[in-house]
């Protein structure tokens, strides 16, 4: 069965990480979450306290990998070296990352990152760009959604089930922020490829979500 590159794009908190990474697992591909590696950018500079405008200067020494955790198997952020998985997911990560990702020379920056990581094919990919920008011409591309309140309340779920606290307005009201500052941001904004098969996952469970995406995996790749 030849190898091909997978690129999910789609709206904050609509699940595209966990349907990513159910479906590398499953045929035995690598994924990267490029959203992890925004707020890893997003994390070191509120760690630094580093400016937006002056991140730039820095943008080298931030190095981003996965490592497998031995449990669950499913990949962790590393920045520099450390596991920052906990941290990055947090609310104050995720209030500050679509002002960090919107700079052109993060994007430049993880791009670049994003391309060798997948060079060589036989990757799930999910982010914002990664069909439009990262991997335009990748042979399977999907687009995901679900409707504000739904997005919300997954992220709410999310959060308290970690045992961090949270306040479902809030969450809503920063999923809206978050898909205006995507959509219309310069660089690469958040959008549908034209190739692109569109999922709105509103009222699906994982198990059906996962159903959907094998079909059209197996479709893709013995065509």
């Amino acid at each position: 069965m030849k190898k091909i590159t997978i690129a999910i794009d789609g709206h904050s908190s609509c699940g595209k990480s966990t349907m990513a990474k159910d479906l590398a697992k499953k045929v035995g591909y690598i994924y990267v979450d490029t959203g992890a590696m925004y707020r890893c950018c997003t994390l070191y500079a509120m760690r630094n306290n580093i400016a937006p405008a002056d991140l730039e200067q820095h943008i080298n020494d931030i190095q981003i990998t996965f490592q497998l955790d031995p449990e669950t198997g499913k990949p962790l952020a590393c920045l520099n070296g450390e596991i920052v998985e906990n941290e990055i997911r947090g609310m104050e990560v995720s209030s500050h990352v679509s002002e960090i990702a919107a700079l052109p020379f993060v994007r430049t920056a993880m791009v670049d990152q994003q391309r060798r990581m997948g060079q060589d094919k036989g990757v799930v990919m999910d982010g914002r760009d990664i069909g439009t920008t990262v991997f335009p011409d990748a042979e399977f591309k999907i687009f995901v959604t679900a409707s504000d309140e739904v997005r919300a309340q997954r992220r709410y779920d999310e959060l308290k089930a970690k045992g961090q606290e949270a306040d479902f307005q809030d969450i809503l009201n920063n999923v809206r922020e978050r898909d205006y500052q995507d959509s219309h941001r310069e660089v690469s904004p958040l959008r549908q490829a034209e190739d692109a098969l569109l999922l709105d996952n509103s009222n699906m469970t994982i198990e059906e979500q996962n159903e959907w995406i094998m079909q059209r995996f197996n479709e893709r790749t013995s065509e």
